[in-house]
């Protein structure tokens, strides 16, 4: 199985801030949603990270090694990262929702982010058969990496919502990947 984690809280995501690739650690509140995915999925075989410093984290909870690979690294939201979500322009969202290449000033698209991220996917594939495969990551990789499990495109970005320490479940099927969960969360004291 393949477990799809997204990292815990932060102080900039209890602000509502687009971290991208800003590096905060994880606040009290997100160790705490950490320890509790990790003690809810159990012992796994394999963890793999994102570098920044809320995945590693989160992943450190695991008990395990941790490999990383920035296929799974946050889109890079470039001169938007640190603002307020609710201060981005309508016409920069329009823009990411209708254009999977549009990137901003310093930034990624999400046409190569999905494009990395399916390419971590597909390394992966064969080694989740009979194994327990951890992926710490964040909102638009693990979007994406759901959207490969579903076999469609990009479009689902908008379409769903993902909280901070969730767990999103994809175990390889007869005909390829299948999405068994998706946005479960542990309850934390």
């Amino acid at each position: 199985m393949l477990y799809l984690v997204r990292h815990g809280r932060t102080d900039a995501n209890a602000k509502g801030l687009l971290q991208g690739r800003l590096d905060p650690a994880l606040d009290a509140i997100g160790r705490k949603q950490a320890a509790a995915i990790a003690n809810m999925i159990g012992e796994v075989d394999e963890v793999i990270s994102s570098s920044l410093v809320r995945a590693v984290e989160t992943a450190s909870y695991f008990q395990r090694e941790v490999a990383i690979d920035d296929r799974w690294i946050e889109l890079a939201y470039g001169e938007y990262e640190g603002v307020p979500a609710g201060e981005v322009p309508p016409e920069v969202w329009q823009s990411w929702k209708t254009n999977t290449m549009f990137a901003t000033k310093g930034g990624e698209s999400f046409g190569a982010l999905d494009a990395r991220v399916r390419s971590g996917c597909e390394d992966l594939a064969d080694r989740i058969h009979g194994r327990n495969i951890v992926v710490v990551s964040h909102v638009s990789p693990i979007k994406a990496a759901v959207g490969w499990a579903l076999n469609t495109t990009m479009d689902i970005m908008f379409h769903c919502h993902l909280s901070q320490a969730s767990l999103c479940r994809v175990d390889m099927g007869r005909f390829g990947p299948l999405l068994h969960s998706f946005n479960e969360q542990a309850a934390i004291d």
